[in-house]
């Protein structure tokens, strides 16, 4: 099977601008750059988490740790002209280690139909250190684990529009539920492999959407269970399978939408990194939500149209 692009004009310009050292900063962002005054008790803020998150970006985006940030980010604000206080290294530190809920992430390409086609996978995350190296040289058992990314994916443009993560024990059917919370627009189709086969994800969606198709194979032993309330359809593919045989129900379903997450999560690796720099769970909560609208931001730079 092959495949060509059908606007490779207009991507190759698109591929030199995600390298492209241009920065610019909007007059609203330079309204919101100092901390609004509290109104309770306690110390005033210097910086507003838009300084925090840009700064963060920055360094993100340049592998550069919190001390290289930290003289990056003046020496870029110098060259557009602008005279802003930039936070130290243990501001940024103890400010990403703060819980916050999960943003909405801005959508660059909203559908037509007013619906979005969902795709979700997981994937794994080193934790700083090194474990691997200290388990294959000394045979001894370490205590670092991993942590677990799970993105859900818009499958018509590409972009990421949830995302949450986990310890290594959390499964995946019970992030569904968080993925979805994420997510304003209706579902048409949620689309997931197999470790999302559960009632857990077919409550979800139902309480989303209650019209969504979902797209997930059952599990080679799966039985049909009548009167399954949002489990119904899982009972559909199950007879669809028992009736056409399983590569034909994932070709009439559209299971092969399921590769572009997959393919995010590649750029994820390759572009972000495989490891987490952090240490604590909150901060490393932090340090991965950059990453997707780093990744959002590139893919609108440069969209390919490939066709077989």
């Amino acid at each position: 099977m092959k495949f060509t692009l059908t606007n490779w004009t207009e991507y190759q310009p698109g591929l030199l601008r995600r390298g492209s050292l241009t920065l610019w900063i909007t007059a609203e962002a330079l309204s919101c750059w100092q901390a609004p005054k509290r109104t309770t008790r306690g110390g005033e803020p210097r910086y507003s988490d838009l300084a925090i998150e840009t700064a963060l970006t920055l360094g993100l985006v340049f592998g550069l740790r919190l001390r290289q940030t930290e003289g990056f980010v003046p020496s870029v604000l110098k060259l557009i002209g602008l005279d802003l206080a930039v936070p130290d290294h243990t501001t940024l530190s103890r400010r990403a280690s703060k819980p916050r809920a999960p943003k909405k992430l801005q959508v660059f390409h909203l559908p037509e139909t007013g619906s979005v086609h969902v795709v979700v996978d997981s994937t794994g995350l080193q934790i700083y250190g090194a474990s691997q190296w200290l388990e294959e040289k000394y045979a001894t058992k370490s205590r670092r684990g991993w942590r677990k990314l799970h993105l859900a994916l818009d499958a018509d443009s590409g972009d990421i529009i949830a995302q949450v993560m986990t310890d290594q024990d959390a499964g995946d059917a019970s992030q569904a539920e968080p993925l979805l919370d994420q997510i304003d627009m209706p579902i048409h189709q949620f689309t997931a492999d197999g470790a999302y086969d559960g009632n857990p994800t077919y409550e979800a969606v139902a309480g989303h959407s209650p019209h969504a198709a979902v797209v997930i194979p059952p599990r080679a032993n799966a039985i049909e269970r009548p009167d399954a309330g949002p489990s119904r359809q899982r009972d559909l593919h199950i007879a669809a399978i028992s009736a056409d045989g399983r590569l034909e129900c994932q070709v009439a379903t559209g299971y092969g939408k399921r590769s572009l997450v997959e393919a995010a999560i590649g750029r994820y690796k390759s572009i972000i990194g495989r490891r987490l720099r952090v240490r604590s769970f909150s901060a490393q909560q932090t340090e991965v939500a950059p990453g997707r609208a780093v990744l959002n931001r590139m893919l609108e730079c440069a969209r390919p149209n490939s066709v077989r």
